[in-house]
């Protein structure tokens, strides 16, 4: 399937141009992922072959945007610092990919683009990208308002208080403390301690912790 056909399915209309434009210029390979809880996009490099990002088919149009800029800013720095440079000195979201992802942000912030409730949290956001938007609770939650009708009765983890029990992969579990972009959390049934990422959608429950 052509580039232009695949990203026409995914992207808002008024930036189809900019993000063909930035598959030409830095040359990989785009996948539609099935949805992953753990992740909603990435950037992979193996040798000898074309740099691969995929992200998540289930993401909004607006996430799905950010989301693919993020991944090709890995692989605009991947190009800058190719080889063992790249591998050894290069940290995967450290001052060299929030500078490039914050460049290759700039031309999408703008009213005939974006809509103000995103594009205000998304030009702040810019401003220092974190390695997730889920860090970020404002454009997180401009974001989620676009989601579909299907995922409008659940929440992003790091909303929940902690001790507060709740859904996820459709079993329970109890929130514990937020552990940068992972949230310690405590299953229910079995009593065993897993990270969850802070921007997984889960479902609240009624019920109060035991």
């Amino acid at each position: 399937m052509e580039i232009a056909t695949v990203l026409a399915t995914y992207l808002p209309s008024a930036t189809l141009a900019y993000c063909e434009q930035l598959w030409r210029q830095y040359d990989f390979d785009l996948h539609i992922s099935r949805p992953r809880q753990s992740r909603l996009g990435d950037f992979m490099v193996r040798p000898k072959e074309r740099p691969r990002i995929t992200v998540n088919a289930n993401l909004n149009s607006y996430s799905f945007l950010i989301t693919y800029i993020h991944e090709v800013a890995h692989c605009a720095v991947y190009r800058q610092y190719s080889g063992r440079m790249y591998r050894k000195k290069v940290a995967p979201h450290g001052p060299e990919w929030k500078t490039l992802f914050s460049a290759l942000l700039q031309p999408i912030l703008h009213e005939q683009i974006l809509p103000a409730d995103i594009l205000r949290p998304l030009q702040q956001y810019a401003l220092n990208p974190k390695a997730s938007t889920g860090s970020d609770p404002a454009l997180l939650l401009a974001l989620k308002q676009y989601d579909t009708a299907g995922e409008n009765n659940k929440m992003p983890l790091m909303h929940l208080s902690e001790g507060a029990v709740f859904v996820f992969q459709k079993r329970e579990f109890i929130r514990g403390a937020l552990r940068r972009t992972r949230v310690l959390c405590t299953e229910k049934a079995s009593q065993r301690r897993y990270t969850i990422p802070a921007h997984a959608l889960v479902e609240q429950s009624e019920l109060c912790p035991e």
